[in-house]
């Protein structure tokens, strides 16, 4: 046992639902296969779910249902962290919280979708800057921004509880270099919309935000992968 107690009273059920919401997280590398029109490189990820995009359905879709597991599986984690006191430790307790607006955040972004493509459309962008696009668009870089914020806190909260409290083993060993990781490839995409947004091109920006989803979504899965070792042992 611990040092620091027991581990966090998490089951099956949460590395079940976190597993597949991690799944459906990556639903996007179909474009690898499927044909988008638009260029991975220089794209938003959300702009392949835009209502003016031939597959935009299917990648809402996908969305919705990840950001639903991953929801349900944040919230059982911290209903069982709160129910028994002794898991209730505050790192856990913010990253599971911070888990849990990142599904929810996620499955709103699917109901709110770009009307077409930025990146990819001159005359959309120029709609978007003299804000003759609907208000979906601003209500979507809100979520959006809500999203990444919560996997970021939960990213880092518990990869700190993992190593803190002895808990997890796996995402005690390899979260910390996912953590560098993904703190690069956010520093990366925000410092490509600065430029974008000031009319100085993409600067990359779809592959580092493709690589900071990606990311995300291999952190998702480890989490999955600890919560199911743990229970096991």
């Amino acid at each position: 046992m611990s040092p620091h107690g027991p581990p966090p009273r998490t089951a099956w059920p949460v590395a079940l639902l976190i597993g597949l919401g991690a799944a459906a997280y990556t639903a996007w590398v179909l474009e690898v296969v499927l044909s988008t029109g638009l260029n991975p490189i220089e794209t938003y990820v959300s702009e392949l779910a835009a209502q003016d995009q031939p597959l935009g359905g299917l990648f809402r879709a996908t969305d919705f249902i990840a950001g639903l597991l991953v929801f349900a599986g944040g919230l059982v984690a911290l209903v069982r962290l709160v129910r028994y006191a002794q898991s209730r430790r505050p790192w856990a307790v913010v990253g599971w919280a911070a888990i849990t607006l990142f599904g929810a955040a996620t499955a709103t972004d699917a109901w709110l979708p770009l009307s077409c493509t930025p990146t990819a459309d001159p005359e959309c962008a120029a709609r978007e800057t003299a804000g003759l696009v609907p208000a979906t668009h601003q209500a979507h870089a809100i979520s959006s921004s809500l999203a990444m914020c919560g996997a970021l806190a939960g990213i880092v909260a518990l990869t700190v509880a993992a190593r803190r409290y002895g808990w997890f083993a796996p995402l005690a060993r390899y979260g910390p270099a996912l953590v560098a990781l993904e703190l690069l490839a956010t520093a990366w995409t925000l410092t490509a919309i600065a430029m974008f947004t000031a009319g100085r091109g993409t600067w990359a920006l779809g592959a580092g935000q493709r690589l900071q989803v990606l990311l995300v979504a291999l952190w998702l899965g480890l989490l999955a992968y600890s919560v199911h070792k743990e229970r096991r042992t």
